[in-house]
């Protein structure tokens, strides 16, 4: 395991910054992917857009339905080998997906590339894991997090002079290139000298989510799914709400995004310190919880504020709907690993990203028909949940601590 150096913001150990590679390239290319896809799919392949949702539906249910399985052949095989394996997987079918013709072969490459998104994450999160100093593992992954937002906005940016084309070639060559980000990435894992040798399994069939028996886990992966909520208040609650309920220009709302990307950017180490301590991660959930509540209180109240007016509370509102995420995202990262068993690392980070991935499916909808439609009285049901959270979180934490001892920095008990 490589020593830990602290130099600044970035990771101290050689493994750290090499992960922090892999992010950057990885998340470049997928932010290629995300700018310039729809656009594709829609004027070059001749789909519709319902076609276009129906694939990324499948693709989502095949990611909730393979990931726990993944993450306990992760465990069985050792994680950086089926990381290496994912993301070579991942470019064979972006390949196929820029050549894709008509809505079956659409729905079925989706599925494909759908069912190892969901485990690519728990899977890095475990090399990282078995690669980095404890005490840095945490602003490894805060780092990486950071790096990543500012791949996907390299790659935005890189998208417009090929959008600019409005040629086939041009939108092909946006999803080729994020295949070749995920080869350079799955390049860049295997040559990263770590010992991350699977550990003795102690079952002998692969796990299903059926299989999972560890309730208070699973329940405190269902409570941080709550607090993941913040994803959907900035993709579909943020920009409705602005458009339809408060008197500022819709024209802010990509500012109000680039100030959540700038936030996160620069703020996601910092709000890392002291989460490894013995309390730190239930602390980063709590203010997670607080600062949510008080976004929603911003939002509400902005429908209530003449323009000017309006403006200021929104942009109140994403600083705050920025602080939760940073200090979900940490304390998050920090309790998954407090908890999950050595032997089964990669499978119970998989259960835990289910919660977050359970909100992705229902929270949409739900955020925009009873937030945004219900109106001032929708954010006020949306703090009272978050509010029900806040003390569900300690006791979960303490529930787990009573079934075994907790894996602290270290790797100490």
């Amino acid at each position: 395991m490589t020593r830990a150096v602290r130099r600044g913001p970035w990771p101290g150990s050689r493994a750290g910054r090499a992960f922090a590679l892999v992010a950057l390239v990885d998340s470049a290319g997928t932010g290629l992917y995300l700018a310039g896809s729809t656009i594709f799919f829609v004027r070059v392949v001749g789909m519709s857009a319902g076609t276009v949702g129906l694939g990324l539906a499948a693709s989502g249910a095949a990611g909730l339905l393979c990931a726990v399985p993944l993450g306990t052949l992760a465990d069985r095989w050792g994680a950086r080998r089926v990381l290496v394996v994912l993301q070579t997987w991942r470019a064979v079918w972006f390949v196929a997906l820029a050549f894709v013709h008509g809505a079956a072969a659409f729905v079925a490459v989706s599925v494909c590339l759908g069912a190892v998104e969901r485990a690519v994450s728990p899977a890095s999160q475990s090399v990282v894991a078995a690669a980095v100093p404890g005490e840095d593992r945490t602003r490894t992954l805060a780092f990486m997090r950071s790096v990543r937002n500012v791949g996907f906005s390299l790659g935005a940016v890189a998208t417009t002079p090929l959008l600019a084309t409005h040629s086939t070639a041009g939108y092909r060559a946006i999803i080729l290139a994020d295949a070749g980000s995920f080869i350079v990435a799955a390049f860049l894992l295997s040559r990263l000298r770590i010992d991350t040798a699977p550990a003795p399994v102690r079952r002998g069939a692969l796990a299903f989510i059926g299989d999972f028996r560890d309730w208070h886990y699973l329940g405190l992966a269902g409570l941080n799914g709550v607090l993941y909520v913040h994803t959907t208040v900035l993709t579909v609650a943020l920009p409705l709400w602005t458009a339809r309920a408060t008197a500022a220009p819709v024209e802010a709302v990509p500012l109000f995004v680039a100030l959540n990307t700038v936030l996160a950017v620069v703020g996601q180490v910092p709000f890392t310190k002291n989460v490894d301590s013995p309390d730190g991660p239930v602390r980063a959930l709590t203010f997670a919880g607080l600062a949510l509540i008080g976004c929603s209180a911003a939002m509400a109240a902005a429908a209530h504020a003449g323009r000017s007016g309006a403006l200021v509370l929104l942009v109140v509102a994403t600083v705050l709907l920025t602080a939760g995420e940073l200090w979900q995202s940490a304390g998050s990262w920090e309790v998954s690993y407090r908890y999950a068993p050595d032997d089964r690392r990669t499978e119970y980070l998989a259960v835990f990203g289910l919660g977050a991935a359970v909100q992705e499916i229902l929270g949409p909808p739900l955020i925009a028909v009873v937030v945004v439609g219900w109106g001032t009285p929708g954010w006020l049901a949306l703090a009272a949940g978050l509010g029900a959270v806040l003390p569900l979180t300690p006791r979960a934490v303490r529930a787990l601590e009573r079934t075994r001892p907790a894996v602290l920095i270290g790797g100490e008990a």
